[in-house]
């Protein structure tokens, strides 16, 4: 436990990653807020059905816009993406206070809140492909996701709190008007941190922004460790949209405490994930996540159907804490797995499909609470609602256990390319997918590994051992561990400059030669060092001389 709450700590003295974690707390304070207040105002103005079509208004388009969205992380430079998608929340959240504020018709407020909404979904799959940038090591990138679960989970339970207080004291256009401000804030907040740029396309060239989305879409199809994750996470969210409207329906019609207490009952099912967070720094260092993403979806669901079978409010609060609890669990793994098998270059457009199917399930949640309730009350809707989580379980733990089974973390490798003069400055998802494409390759002292004049397909890197470099015949380098050799007829497509023999037993590691040109062009610093290398070991061949 010591080591994992050093780990914990790096985050903390990390200042891009705590000024972008200081962002994400406004960003959840609003985003919550702004939908607990907007329910409210949909259900003063037309009960529950007008709530829940209210709520599908917003997520539907919010859906649709998330996957397409999610290019720009992948193609920009995420921290400008991230800037400018806070901005673009508190913009439309100062709309829909001044909508309501002014009286509009309600559907003018509807309009902006749906907005809002949309511009929400910029968020999470940028910072998702952001962190593992900033992250200094695979630890500290788990660390960070426990981390943003606790921010999840305790500004949710402040904001929900608050806007309880602030429903029951002012009305819904404060809420909104407060959370443009903290909007605001946290784009100044992100506005200076020190991230990667945008990742250049190799051949100079761009897709059109529908063919580029579409690749976070062919990635979840394709693959089944990520089609399995964000479908355990679609079912999550499909649960979360259910409760949105079951809290309102729970406050006034059921329990009976008025509207504040839509605040309040949100605040307990946070109060447990705040818990449930602390709980989740287990999880740093650990290599396998099925078993505490089953376990909460278990409890999870379980404690959904004991609301039903005992509808009082002591109990219905503390059965929320305990659903919230299983919720920050299972959010955290399922997130750190998926970031684990998800291909580096299109890991911000899986998370953004993830945002476009967490916004249609979250509509589809509030879609059917209505029906349920109609056939047979609230407590019909809590027991249909709570037994998904535990179905999803029994139809699919045995892929999931598969598939976490399968969730090679390379930590040596990426710590060895870390060293690496070439791949010292790449960003930890694109350094984590050339540390998976490596091939681990063993000679023999003396064996030639590689020979002047043949066309280069391989890139090697020294893990153990010493190998020497001949030119014309004439020794001109030794390198060791932590040195590559391979680049120069990679990069400029000419044949092998020298010829690398093992001085002793060694042990290298191969990358193909897509995948090493792809990985070294797609990133303007690794790019620049590479041209550096280059023009070092020409002059040295030339000169006939150790490269410095």
């Amino acid at each position: 436990m010591p080591a994992k709450l050093a780990v914990f700590a790096s985050v903390l003295r990390n200042r891009d990653l705590r000024r972008v974690e200081a962002a994400y707390v406004g960003f959840n304070v609003t985003e919550f807020a702004t939908w607990l207040a907007m329910l409210v105002f949909a259900y003063r103005h037309g009960g529950a059905t007008a709530a829940s079509v209210v709520a599908v208004i917003q997520l539907l388009p919010a859906a649709i816009f998330a996957p397409f969205a999610a290019v720009m992380t992948d193609r920009y430079e995420p921290v400008r993406v991230l800037t400018a998608g806070y901005a673009a929340q508190a913009a439309a959240m100062a709309a829909t206070a001044t909508a309501i504020v002014a009286s509009a018709p309600a559907p003018v407020a509807y309009i902006f809140a749906a907005l809002a909404a949309t511009m929400i979904t910029i968020t999470r799959p940028t910072q998702a492909a952001l962190t593992p940038a900033l992250a200094r090591s695979p630890e500290e990138l788990t660390a960070t996701n426990v981390v943003s679960g606790w921010v999840e989970n305790g500004s949710i339970l402040g904001a929900t709190a608050a806007t309880g207080v602030l429903l029951g004291v002012s009305g819904p256009g404060l809420v909104f008007a407060l959370c443009a401000a903290i909007g605001a804030v946290a784009a100044l907040l992100v506005a200076t941190v020190h991230g990667p740029g945008g990742l250049a396309a190799p051949d100079g060239g761009r897709a059109s922004p529908v063919t580029e989305s579409m690749a976070g879409f062919r990635a979840v199809a394709r693959h089944t460790g990520p089609r399995l994750v964000v479908a355990l996470l679609g079912v999550e969210f499909i649960i979360w949209g259910a409760l949105d409207i079951l809290f309102v329906v729970l406050a006034l019609d059921v329990l009976h405490v008025g509207a504040g207490w839509v605040g309040y009952l949100n605040a307990a099912f946070a109060a447990g994930g705040v818990l449930g967070s602390g709980l989740a720094l287990l999880l740093v260092g650990r290599r396998r996540l099925a078993p505490p993403i089953i376990g909460a979806m278990v409890v999870w669901g379980i404690a959904f159907v004991f609301i039903a079978a005992a509808p009082v409010v002591t109990l219905a609060v503390l059965l929320l804490a305990l659903g919230g609890g299983a919720r920050a669990i299972l959010d955290v793994a399922a997130r750190t797995l998926l970031q684990r098998i998800t291909p580096a270059d299109v890991l911000g457009r899986v998370f953004g499909v993830l945002e476009g199917i967490q916004m249609a399930a979250l509509a589809a949640g509030a879609i059917l609470v209505p029906p349920l309730i109609a056939l047979g009350g609230a407590n019909a809707a809590l027991i249909g609602v709570g037994t998904l989580l535990p179905l999803a379980v029994l139809l699919l733990a045995a892929r999931l256990i598969t598939t976490d089974a399968g969730a090679r973390v390379p930590i040596v490798e990426i710590a060895l390319l870390r060293s690496v003069r070439l791949f010292a400055s790449l960003p930890s998802p694109a350094i984590e997918g050339v540390a998976r494409a490596l091939e681990p390759v063993t000679a023999d002292a003396g064996t030639v590994i590689i020979s002047q004049g043949e066309q280069g397909d391989r890139y090697y890197v020294v893990a153990d051992g010493e190998v020497e470099v001949f030119h014309d015949g004439q020794g001109v380098a030794r390198l060791g561990r932590c040195e590559g050799f391979g680049e120069i007829a990679l990069l400029q497509l000419v044949p092998r400059t020298a010829t690398v023999t093992a001085l002793s037993d060694v042990r290298l590691y191969a990358l193909e030669k897509e995948a090493f040109v792809t990985a070294v062009t797609g990133h303007a610093p690794a790019a620049r060092a590479a041209e550096g290398q280059i023009s070092e070991r020409r002059t040295a061949l030339a000169q006939h001389r150790p490269a410095g």
